[in-house]
């Protein structure tokens, strides 16, 4: 047993090293997961947070791989064996999963799973979460009473790293938004200023546009320079102010989040996928973020569409979003009021290129490249 007390503790350890480092708390549920599956040998491995509507707000799943992913589909809800160990905060083992009455149905691109071993992650009398494995990877082994004990003070480990992360990404908001609001007084006084100075210079550029042309022409220039730098200063200022989301989760989870929580609240169907992503400008993921907002809006307001997709690509080099829906569609002349001036002034502030495709009866997809 002292053996498999050092393993536990050095993979509890990788875990807490894990909330040092300063990582979301999804990356933590996921250094957790695949701690619990090399720790017992399991084949799958996957946790699970529950959010209040009866669905997961993090859901991490480790032995299945991204063509899998996208074909199961969405999240798991809180329904048969899942939702009986959150109601119930009882370790479950299983020599098959599928003889338990507990257990309803699995998507049609499910992995069969056999044994079965799973925990609550809780604190207190909260349950934070469950964890689960399933298939020892050894043929013929089943998960034991002392993988259970095993699995069961991990998870009481796993709560404590899993409560560290939390209140990180707390105090971390907490002091954004004290820096934003600090942010927002010196924009304030810093714009005004640049403002109240253009405005003076236009003024004085009028009255001696008649009289002296050239001093008129140099109070023009200094409008221009004021313009500038006002600008400058707003860019600067609108990348400091990115997202919360951004900073907690990364583009593709921010996005996959949004798209999922449109997906429960209208009725077209909409779909995420991403593939995997070189790390991106802070300024360029605010822009593809803010397009891809407005586009989803325009596309569940006034396209009736019945299938909404959005896609993160990275192919030949080039990031890219894209916005696709089967909708109504419009001619290129229609499209005002949809706000793809502000999309197109978005991509180009980061240096991409929009792309919108749309003709009446054949939906539209708007795309969005962008450089790292």
């Amino acid at each position: 047993m002292t053996a498999e007390r050092d393993e536990i503790l050095q993979a509890v350890s990788s875990a807490v090293l894990a909330v040092t480092r300063h990582l979301s708390v999804r990356e933590v549920l996921q250094v957790i997961v695949r701690s619990a599956q090399r720790l017992l040998d399991a084949r799958y491995a996957a946790l699970g947070v529950p959010d209040d509507d009866g669905s997961f707000a993090e859901f991490v799943a480790e032995g299945l791989t991204d063509k899998q992913w996208e074909a199961i589909g969405p999240l798991p809800r809180q329904h048969g064996m899942l939702g009986a160990m959150l109601r119930e905060g009882a370790p479950v083992r299983l020599p098959d999963l599928r003889e338990d009455p507990r257990f309803e149905w699995w998507p049609k691109a499910h992995p069969i799973m056999k044994d079965f071993l799973g925990v609550p992650i809780r604190d207190g009398d909260e349950v934070l979460g469950i964890i689960f494995l399933a298939n020892k990877r050894t043929p013929g082994a089943e998960f034991t009473q002392a993988d259970q004990e095993l699995l069961t003070l991990f998870a009481a480990h796993a709560a404590i790293a899993l409560a560290n992360a939390r209140l990180y990404e707390s105090g971390r908001e907490l002091a954004m938004l004290e820096e934003r609001n600090r942010m927002a007084r010196e924009l304030h006084d810093a714009v005004t200023q640049k403002l109240f100075s253009l405005r003076l210079s236009a003024q004085a550029a009028g009255t001696l546009l008649e009289k002296s042309p050239g001093r008129a022409a140099a109070e023009l220039a200094n409008v221009q320079r004021l313009a500038g730098e006002a600008m400058a200063e707003l860019r600067a200022v609108i990348v400091e102010l990115r997202p919360a989301e951004l900073d907690r989760h990364g583009l593709a989870e921010t996005l996959r989040k949004h798209v999922r929580l449109l997906d429960r609240l209208h009725p077209p169907a909409v779909s995420f996928a991403c593939a995997e992503l070189p790390p991106l400008r802070p300024e360029a993921e605010v822009a593809v973020l803010r397009v891809a907002q407005e586009a989803l809006h325009n596309a569940l307001r006034h396209s009736g569409a019945g299938e909404i997709a959005v896609r993160l690509t990275y192919e030949g080099g080039t990031p890219a979003l894209e916005v696709r829906d089967d909708g109504a569609g419009f001619e290129p002349g229609e499209s005002r009021g949809l706000g793809l001036v502000s999309m197109r002034e978005r991509a180009e502030a980061v240096g991409g290129v929009l792309t919108v495709e749309s003709a009446p009866g054949r939906g539209t997809t708007v795309r969005v490249e962008v450089t790292g």
